[in-house]
């Protein structure tokens, strides 16, 4: 077995490999488009070989302006292998070396698309378990759950108490709120982040992340209570596809009021006046406290997402992801 990039001599072959299990995969016609706009590349694209056929194809993903891969989107091992586990885990592994020794900063993650309620579709847990088993075996082993939400112009601008209102700020000014909700998150990768880099290199990640995303940095504001006392955060965003919501946070002392709805209707709104006709938004299963709260904004569910990813180690050095 030949585990390998590909060179563009070999784009008809990754081209004709399709994926018949009901998980997130990426069809031809978006990996020629997003090839075309640096978003795929034939470097970060993987596959392994028995006897010079193609039996797997891994797809890593990285916004145009990437200098390494942000994350595997597409994992397939042809149903014909006998050890798809095997298989799965050797290209990914082949993958991250070639990464790391090309300097990525972290290895990419992992990033599996299913339907709501897959856990009551049997297909959908098989095609899940493999990959699963896949990407532990290759280290990827820090597991989360997302839910994948969305807002559109139908369900309605979510209403505001107006107890809050919103200002812009520095970067600076920006940096210290991140600081501060980072305290006691429910959010698990900010979490994870905290344990291992603590609360200030996990603050300067996020400003430098969401400073590299297509968002406006206009948008960014921050909530603050009548007497200016600052309540929390609003970065509305958006990735090569869509407007998002970004982050949101509220600072310990304040939280338990209701300031989340606040929040998170100033964001929806900075995002509609600014022509949005979609607004996706992500969170952790766990995290029961913001679904609901994007629930009540009239944010829907519209799938969930596996992220598989290296866990993080205490004290490590990291750079922000592209």
């Amino acid at each position: 077995m030949l585990f390998r990039s590909t060179t563009e001599t070999d784009l008809d072959r990754v081209t004709a490999v399709t994926v018949d299990e009901p998980v997130g995969w990426i069809p031809a016609d978006r990996y020629l488009e997003e090839l075309e706009e640096g978003m795929y590349r034939p470097e970060w694209t993987w596959i392994a070989e028995d006897g010079g056929r193609v039996v797997a194809r891994a797809l890593w993903w990285g916004q145009a302006s990437s200098e390494h891969p942000v994350a595997l989107d597409c994992l397939h091992v042809d149903p014909s292998v006998a050890d798809r586990v095997a298989v799965a885990a050797g290209l990914i592994t082949a993958g991250l070396r070639a990464f790391a020794e090309q300097g990525a900063p972290k290895p990419p993650l992992y990033n599996l698309t299913l339907p709501n309620g897959w856990r009551q579709d049997p297909a959908v847990v098989a095609a899940l378990a493999w990959r699963r088993d896949a990407a532990l075996m290759a280290g990827l082993t820090a597991e989360v759950e997302r839910l994948r939400l969305e807002w559109t112009p139908d369900a309605g601008l979510p209403a505001s108490s107006g107890r809050l209102t919103f200002t812009e700020g520095s970067d600076e000014e920006f940096l210290d709120v991140f600081r501060r909700i980072a305290v006691d998150s429910l959010d698990g990768e900010t979490r994870r982040n905290l344990a291992a880099i603590g609360a200030e290199a996990t603050a300067r990640e996020e400003v430098a992340f969401y400073l590299s995303c297509p968002g406006e940095r206009s948008w960014w504001r921050l909530a603050r209570t009548p007497d200016g006392q600052v309540a929390g955060l609003a970065l509305p965003s958006a990735t090569p596809y869509s407007r998002n919501v970004g982050y949101l946070g509220v600072v310990p002392e304040l939280r338990g009021r209701g300031y989340v709805d606040d929040v998170l209707a100033e964001i929806t709104r900075v995002q509609v006046e600014a022509g949005a006709e979609l607004i996706t938004a992500t969170t952790d299963t766990d995290n029961a406290p913001m679904a609901a709260a994007f629930a009540r904004a009239g944010y829907r569910t519209a799938q969930t997402r596996m992220i598989y990813a290296v866990p993080e180690s205490p004290g490590a050095t990291q750079a922000p992801a592209s």
